[in-house]
């Protein structure tokens, strides 16, 4: 698999339930940075009961570590959430 159609499935096969849209025509990798970064929002939860980005991205690591996918595969979407996580931080 390429890295950017292997990040997307990596994704959905730890996160199931998202969905997955473009709404402007954006490939794979940059599908799968908005879904990351959605989730280190937490944009899926009622304003009142959202998440501090850090504390999703340690829930995010927690569940793919537990996963059953295999080491490079879990170092692969930990660094996407680490960098989106960086990026979140800098805008604040």
């Amino acid at each position: 698999m390429q890295e950017k159609g292997e990040l997307l499935e990596l994704y959905r096969l730890l996160w199931n339930n998202r969905s997955l849209e473009s709404l402007d025509g954006c490939d794979e990798k940059e599908l799968v940075q908005q879904a990351i970064r959605r989730e280190l929002k937490d944009e899926l939860t009622h304003p009142r009961t959202r998440k501090q980005p850090i504390e999703k991205y340690y829930l995010a690591v927690k569940r793919i570590i537990e996963s059953k996918i295999n080491a490079s595969e879990q170092l692969l979407l930990i660094k996407e959430f680490t960098i989106a996580l960086d990026e979140i931080k800098k805008e604040s």
